[in-house]
């Protein structure tokens, strides 16, 4: 290795002879930084989606590889976010892509001290049994002074941040269909 091939890995040489005097481009780059590309360009599809995080709604771009998320990014043309998304919504590739991601139904039985996983058909059951054992427990036609009321106050719902506007819009009907007037949600409070 000559001279100048030891002078043109130095970024000050190529930055004082070459054209980026300010060093703000190429001459700053190292070999590596530009063999590098992003992982979106390698992505087989974009697919638009919304960040599950809170009830602002903003727009992602979700980038796929093989039937894998490499990459969410905001959404430009989202109208409520406009390309940007909070520190959370960056970071939601990991929510896909964590290895201690739970994939299963965990449940635990009265009384147990561990979880076990459950078919997602069995779990589904067990709620639907439950929520109607605790809405026929608990129903109330009439109040103490005869008024009609038709609620329950056997069960509640607190809708959490990571559920977008939808999930929650639908919540709120199916537990005010139900019946049921203690309806919250995290990302309200």
């Amino acid at each position: 290795m000559g001279l100048k091939d030891v002078l043109l890995g130095w970024p000050v040489y190529r930055q004082l002879t070459g054209e980026d005097p300010l060093g703000r481009g190429a001459a700053a780059q190292s070999p590596r930084s530009a063999a590098l590309e992003p992982r979106t360009a390698t992505a087989d599809k974009v697919v638009r989606s919304v960040c599950p995080y809170c009830a602002v709604g903003c727009g992602q771009k979700v980038f796929v590889k093989d039937e894998k998320v490499v990459q969410i990014e905001g959404d430009p043309d989202s109208p409520i976010s406009r390309g940007r998304l909070c520190p959370k919504g960056s970071a939601s590739e990991q929510l896909v892509n964590s290895p201690t991601r739970v994939t299963t139904v965990k449940y635990r039985a009265p009384y147990a001290t561990d979880f076990v996983d459950m078919p997602l058909d069995q779990a589904m059951e067990m709620v639907a049994d439950r929520v109607k054992e605790s809405r026929d427990r608990t129903w109330q036609d009439v109040d103490d002074q005869g008024r009609k009321v038709r609620r329950t106050l056997g069960f509640a719902s607190l809708g959490g941040a990571t559920l977008d506007n939808e999930e929650n819009y639908l919540i709120k009907k199916l537990f005010t269909g139900l019946g049921a007037i203690q309806i919250e949600n995290q990302a309200r409070i």
